[in-house]
């Protein structure tokens, strides 16, 4: 795991800033606090940050060259396969040249990509993005892995061509900074940027599953190397009780080919179904394997660590609970918003960063089950969609009921207020075709509102026919006649643009690895060769792989509520941090003079977070906060 930064100069005028190599490496440190080195070679520059976890001798330090120093890598990532892919295609290149010199898997990279090019993209197992120069013919092969795990943030002009894993580090070769208005808009709508996006005008990220090929005239080649695909053709392959065993075999090839690794290695386990799985099959391949849980000290009703010591419990782990009180969390607030270097609203954040924080104090190294609810159908929103796809008395009645729910107090700090969000929000979504349901249910605001919090300066600068493009590319999967189409959709929007950027960010703030055997492309292939009835139904989310396990896992961790990671963003935002948003960040005055919000409707906001009926103003007050955050940062001298 490390960062990787690039520089392509394609004009004379731009070689200048090929000296800029060592700051924007520099700035990765978090990434890869182990090692960092640069490469520069006529118009070429590269830098490397490493976080040693596969031969960690020096070398198997990057930039890393052939033996005739004519190809040279930066690669951030891991390639779990890659014994087996030098035993099967390299075994003539070690004969010639003495055998490799390292252990490592960049080294088998590299010389793969020497012989086989871009087409050995599609047998690696891992996750990565990488930079592959070759300085005769002066070609640069960028990719990036299947799902995006990796960032790849690039910037390309008609004079240069410049790429790193962090915004931070790409500003560095003197990228202007520029706001994209339609990013913002699209940003207000989900708390996430929609991938390949970004928030910074002209930059963009490689799309997951995809290279780009360019030389010294500029990019030649951006195409797709793999692409998920739904089997509709094998959905009778499996028996149900096949399919389980199946999903078994492959889930535990996925773990045990992630145990590699040459420092300590431990695993995430929440007490969901997800990370249980992961420990289970984790606990055949080590003794004493270590696990961790973030408690909550304030809120017995999403601590779920009893479930992960039950788990714990039955594998014999070294189990480690972090227990913690609202105040705990409070403290990393900032910490958070200091790391990111583009906007990301999604709170969770701030758990994912304490729990990375607490167990990089004892590994390198820890596996997730991130990915499986994306996958296997495990979200709330996708029992929500079940249920509006069958026709029953109830969901007329709740759909009719709509006029009621309008006026109920809705929000998310009790069970009752929440009860009414949610019935609100089901009626709402089934007057709607089923994409525009599905983009309502991935979002906090709708167009309108959206419109509402941006200035008419703003809006003045946003493009919606390019917002509309972008939505109906995100969308093109999916109608009503498989479930299959959500969750493809949910991959390719939720999974790429949210979880694994939060994830991402979030570890690599504590300089962590983070492995998700859920994403393991033999499983993830297989699972979209199922039929939808294999992954949810009337009573049950997630089905084959709540069954699939059932005889490994604690009976108590089932027929239980969902949590996800949750922080009480509302009562901090009218008590300890309400004079961040107060007084500074969202001041009116600030507001006004910086013109980008409509001051009238954020201070309309405002209000709303202490009504008895706030919804999910909470959700939005914290889209702005880091986004205000960010701009000061970048933009404010």
């Amino acid at each position: 795991m490390c960062g990787i930064t690039g520089y392509y100069a394609l004009a004379d005028n731009a070689k200048n800033n090929l000296i800029k190599v060592r700051q924007s490496t520099e700035k990765m440190y978090l990434r890869g606090p182990d090692q960092g080195d640069i490469y520069t070679h006529n118009n070429v520059a590269l830098g490397h940050r490493r976080l040693s976890i596969i031969d960690t001798s020096t070398g198997a330090v990057q930039p890393m060259t052939d033996a005739g120093g004519r190809y040279i890598i930066v690669f951030n990532g891991e390639i779990f396969n890659y014994k087996e892919l030098s035993a099967k295609y390299l075994s003539k290149v070690w004969e010639k040249n003495g055998g490799p010199k390292t252990t490592s898997d960049t080294e088998v990279l590299l010389y793969l990509l020497i012989e086989y090019g871009k087409d050995c993209l599609e047998w690696l197992s891992g996750f990565f993005a990488l930079s592959f120069y070759d300085t005769e013919t002066g070609t640069m092969l960028l990719a990036r892995d299947r799902y995006g795990k990796k960032p790849l943030n690039y910037y390309s002009t008609d004079e240069e061509f410049a790429f790193a894993s962090e915004m931070k580090s790409l500003l560095e070769w003197g990228i202007p900074k520029k706001l994209n208005y339609s990013v913002l808009h699209q940003y207000l709508q989900l708390n996430y940027i929609p991938q390949p996006q970004s928030m910074i005008a002209g930059v963009a990220k490689v799309k997951p599953a995809h290279y780009i090929l360019l030389d010294s005239t500029g990019v030649k080649e951006y195409k797709p190397y793999y692409e998920i695909s739904i089997e509709r053709s094998h959905y009778k392959d499996y028996s149900y009780e096949q399919a389980q065993a199946e999903l078994v075999k492959r889930m535990d090839a996925s773990v045990q080919e992630r145990m590699i690794a040459d420092v300590p290695l431990g695993a995430f386990l929440s007490g969901g179904i997800d990370s249980s799985v992961i420990v289970a099959l984790a606990s055949k391949y080590t003794k004493d394997l270590n696990t961790f849980s973030v408690g909550y000290k304030d809120n017995a009703f999403f601590d779920e660590t009893k479930y992960a010591k039950l788990v714990a419990e039955k594998y014999k782990t070294n189990h480690t609970v972090f227990s913690l009180t609202n105040n705990d969390f409070l403290e990393h607030v900032y910490s958070v918003l200091d790391y990111m270097d583009e906007p990301f609203a999604d709170s969770s954040a701030i758990p994912e960063y304490i729990l990375c924080h607490h167990t990089r104090k004892h590994v390198t190294v820890a596996l997730s089950g991130d990915g499986g609810d994306e996958v296997f159908a495990g979200y709330n929103k996708h029992a929500a969609e079940w249920k509006m796809r069958q026709s029953s008395l109830v969901n007329n009645l709740v759909k009719a009921g709509l006029p009621i729910w309008s006026m109920l107090p809705r929000g998310r700090n009790n069970k009752i207020t929440n009860l009414f969000r949610q019935l609100h929000r089901f009626a709402e979504g089934g007057k709607l075709s089923a994409k525009d349901r599905y983009w309502r249910w991935a979002s906090f605001n709708t167009v309108a509102k959206t419109d509402s919090l941006l200035s008419t300066n703003s809006l003045q600068k946003v493009d919606y026919a390019m917002m509309e493009r972008e939505r109906q590319e995100i969308l093109k999967h999916l109608t009503e006649k498989d479930f299959n189409e959500l969750l493809l959709t949910d991959m390719n929007l939720v999974l790429t643009g949210d979880m694994l950027v939060k994830v991402d960010l979030m570890s690599m703030a504590n300089s962590l690895e983070v492995r998700s055997p859920f994403l393991d492309y033999k499983v993830v292939d297989f699972a979209f060769s199922l039929p939808e009835q294999y992954k949810i139904d009337s009573s049950m989310k997630k089905r084959i792989v709540q069954d699939a396990f059932r005889n490994m896992l604690p009976e108590e961790i089932y027929n239980r509520p969902k949590h996800g990671f949750e922080i009480p963003l509302l009562d901090w935002f009218k008590n300890e941090l309400w004079g961040l948003i107060n007084d500074d960040l969202l001041k009116e005055s600030f507001v006004e003079e910086q013109g980008i919000f409509n001051v009238g409707e954020v201070e309309q906001l405002k209000k709303k977070l202490h009504s008895n009926s706030p919804e999910d103003s909470h959700a939005t007050i914290w889209a702005l906060i880091v986004f205000q955050y960010w701009w000061k940062k970048y933009f404010v001298d």
